[in-house]
């Protein structure tokens, strides 16, 4: 018998005591140091409980354990249901200061109505037997124009036909202009982003003509509760704006919106995509994110009403009491996700949609698609990546995100390492506390 190659252990973070957590098993511990110092020479004496949780093994079975599961995870995601993004137009009448698609070349003023049809046309044979919903992408979807709203009109009333729900990525500015339209769609959530407090926020995310942003977004978020429409609060952080989180936090929560059931939140790292901010001194990399994160929640525990990090697995430890399934692959890019844009092309994910290169084939004027470059995405998991197989963290991390490997490597099948374990000590510590003080 063997420690596992899936025993991903750590000490914790403020504490004297250590996490054992095995994906592939599926059990977790909280060791106290005499114990923790036993694991880590390997001079345990319950052997017994450790062969049944897992952490010892037999390579052989495990081996046999890990293609089951791996199996199992496959054939479940051929099952899941698809989000379908579509870009009517790249256009935006943002200027935001850390834009990864200011340099496209593609923007355009309308989609016609026949690429469309060729869109709703493709997901109807592709797709047909799937479960799916669209999000609507940009640029900016929701720009405030008769035609564009015709546009918007048309798109929910086709998926109205086919009983599929709409999701829409947008900046929030034009939402009362667009209530009347968005209340007969079948809305799945509407992600915005505001990005701090209304001085923060309007210096990061201004119109084109320099005015700020703030206040329209603010009204646009209470009328969409109001109207019982899900709302996704995204902000986006770098060093600029990490110390505005808890103004952020209790401007929520003083509107009301962390009361509502229609009302969830997200934290996207701001980070370098194709062009954009090479060596831009203000990005933190994950882990730096995540200790800010970290140090403000225990300063200001009321973040944590307004949203609770992910720290990889460790939320949903503390909130559900077990672990997630092991996570065979993290990029669901021409797998469960597909993104198409207003010139009929296909790509396979967000990060990649309307990017010279990117493109995966097309639905328009004529379905042409690159087979190999289609297999190279839905190949790429954590056997497919070559420096994930003897990685103690590979079921909690997947591998990464596809696009950001590319973008870095040139390679799809490198991996974008997480650093899982610092993102568990860091967690655990935090979830923890929050547990004791309850």
């Amino acid at each position: 018998m063997e420690f596992s190659k899936h025993n991903i252990f750590s000490k914790i973070k403020g504490s004297d005591n250590y996490y054992l957590i095995n994906l592939l098993s599926g059990q977790a511990d909280i060791l106290e140091p005499d114990e923790a110092h036993r694991y880590i020479n390997q001079t345990i004496i319950n052997t017994q409980d450790y062969v049944e949780k897992g952490y010892l093994v037999d390579r052989a079975e495990e081996e046999k354990q890990f293609k089951t599961k791996y199996l199992n995870f496959i054939d479940e995601r051929e099952k899941d249901e698809l989000q379908l993004f579509f870009v009517p137009w790249y256009t935006c009448n943002f200027n935001c200061s850390y834009c990864f698609q200011d340099e496209y070349t593609n923007a355009n003023d309308k989609v016609e109505q026949d690429v469309i049809d060729a869109f709703f046309s493709y997901i109807d044979s592709q797709f047909a037997n799937r479960r799916k919903y669209i999000t609507l992408f940009g640029g900016e979807p929701l720009l405030n124009s008769p035609a564009k709203k015709e546009t918007i009109s048309n798109i929910i009333t086709e998926a109205n036909r086919r009983e599929l729900g709409i999701a829409l990525v947008t900046n929030g500015y034009h939402i009362v202009d667009y209530i009347d339209i968005l209340k007969t769609a079948r809305i799945r959530e509407i992600q915005i982003t505001m990005d701090g407090t209304q001085e923060i926020h309007d210096a990061r995310r201004k119109l084109k003509g320099g005015k700020g942003s703030f206040k329209e977004i603010s009204e646009g978020v209470d009328l969409l509760l109001k109207n019982n429409i899900p709302v996704n609060l995204r902000m986006v952080v770098d060093k600029d704006n990490i110390d505005n989180l808890p103004d952020l936090a209790r401007y929520a929560i003083k509107q009301g919106w962390t009361k509502s059931p229609y009302f969830k939140t997200a934290l996207g790292r701001n980070y370098e995509l194709h062009h954009c901010q090479n060596n831009n001194k203000r990005l933190f990399s994950r882990i730096e994110m995540y200790e800010q994160v970290s140090e403000l929640v225990k300063a200001y525990p009321e973040i944590l009403e307004f949203h609770k990090p992910a720290f990889s697995i460790a939320k949903f430890i503390f909130e559900n009491g077990e672990l997630p399934n092991p996570l065979f692959d993290s990029c669901s890019g021409a797998k469960t996700e597909w993104a198409f844009d207003y010139s009929g092309h296909i790509y396979a994910c967000t990060a990649t949609v309307g990017n010279a290169g990117d493109d995966l084939g097309t639905f328009y004027p004529q379905i042409e698609l690159k087979e190999d470059l289609i297999e190279e995405w839905q190949d790429r998991d954590v056997l497919a990546i070559k420096d994930c197989h003897n990685c103690a963290v590979q079921l909690a991390c997947g591998g990464g995100c596809a696009a950001i490997a590319k973008n870095r490597t040139g390679n799809l099948h490198a991996p974008d390492c997480k650093p899982i374990k610092e993102l568990l000590e860091l967690g655990i510590e935090v979830y923890n506390e929050t547990v004791e003080k309850a």
